[in-house]
């Protein structure tokens, strides 16, 4: 597309510009600055509903006692096992187990002060999971 003809609809970036490639008027590819484009503001509105969805469903499960709370912070930075133990320095299966109540319950402070670390919160944040009617704080690294 031309430079002059990059979308310029209004996005999910708050005034931020997001930089894409189009053709200037000599026909080479140039950066050019985009408010954001309709449709992949309808597809970034709904990953981010559905990513939402999750979290609370992964909420409801730490209410009821099927997981631990590290379950929920893992979902509401969009972590999987694998990606958390590499960040930690452990095997997949031992963050899985860490996911389960009873195994979280019993963990070192150490181990507990290392996951802390990672979220960038403090140790009895880490043991917590906000109610629903409780707002979220954002965390350092949120997405949004």
């Amino acid at each position: 597309m031309r430079k002059t003809e990059v979308p310029q609809d209004a996005a999910l970036f708050d005034g931020q510009k997001e930089v894409c490639y189009a053709i200037d008027e000599s026909g080479r590819y140039v950066l050019a600055e985009s408010a954001g484009w309709e449709p992949a503001n309808l597809a970034n509105i709904q990953a981010w509903e559905a990513i939402e969805a999750e979290v609370s469903a992964i909420r409801a499960r730490v209410a009821a006692g099927e997981l631990s709370p590290l379950a929920w912070h893992m979902a509401r930075r969009q972590m999987d096992a694998r990606l958390l133990a590499g960040y930690v320095g452990l095997f997949a299966w031992q963050v899985r187990r860490h996911m389960k109540p009873g195994p979280f319950n019993r963990l070192s402070p150490v181990r507990v002060q290392r996951y802390a670390t990672l979220f960038k919160i403090t140790p009895e944040a880490l043991k917590a999971c906000p109610g629903p009617e409780q707002p979220v704080p954002p965390g350092p690294g949120d997405a949004r």
